[in-house]
């Protein structure tokens, strides 16, 4: 599990097409300080299982589900990527529930900047579209943000507000129009569907 609190920026530094898989090569200092085969990194929001490692950098597999639902398929080396350990137990819960489970991607549309942080507006898939509140949660490409509004049309949108520590700390700071990025709703809300709707079909039997 992790909370959406970037740790720091990482570079690719290799893709290796592997036929129906890539693996990743990412440089990361901080997050390979402590990390062990088999730990888990969430890289720009999907939760990768570390195969190798050395002082600075570590390897990931990413599988076909992954790259078709995720925007991994698209890096290619130089690129930045936000990068997270998983949250030890007895943390601070600083951003929200996120498992690294990425739900589809959506586009940027633009960004407008006041002062002191940047609007962004992102088009959701209808189907991720429901699950989004004003006020609410969504990680977007790795990072806890909360939900400004949410625009329920033929093409649905969101937008966030990024204040300066998430434009400078993240990879959301150089994203631009037409630019993808990860998205993961809240886990509650897919729950409380769920739920509500096993008591539904309970109700009618």
């Amino acid at each position: 599990m992790f909370t959406g609190l970037i740790e720091e920026k990482g570079t690719v530094t290799a893709v290796e097409d592997l036929g129906d898989s890539v693996r990743l090569t990412v440089r990361g200092p901080l997050v390979v300080s402590d990390a062990q085969h088999g730990d888990s990194i969430a890289v720009s929001g999907v939760c990768l299982t570390v195969m190798e490692q050395d002082t600075d950098s570590f390897a990931a597999d990413v599988m076909k589900e992954s790259l078709d639902k995720t925007s991994l398929g698209d890096l290619r080396v130089g690129d930045e990527v936000n990068l997270e350990r998983a949250t030890r137990a007895g943390a601070r819960l600083g951003g929200h529930i996120v498992q690294g489970h990425v739900d589809g991607t959506g586009r940027i549309l633009d960004r407008t900047p006041s002062e002191h942080w940047e609007v962004v507006r992102i088009a959701v898939p209808v189907d991720l579209a429901k699950y989004l509140v004003d006020k609410g949660s969504v990680t977007v490409d790795g990072t806890s943000l909360t939900v400004v509004e949410v625009v329920d049309a033929d093409e649905p949108w969101f937008s966030v507000s990024l204040i300066p520590t998430t434009l400078a700390e993240t990879t959301l700071g150089t994203k631009g129009p037409g630019d993808r990025v990860n998205l993961e709703v809240d886990i509650l809300a897919k729950y409380v569907e769920r739920l509500l709707g096993a008591r539904a079909e309970g109700a009618t039997a």
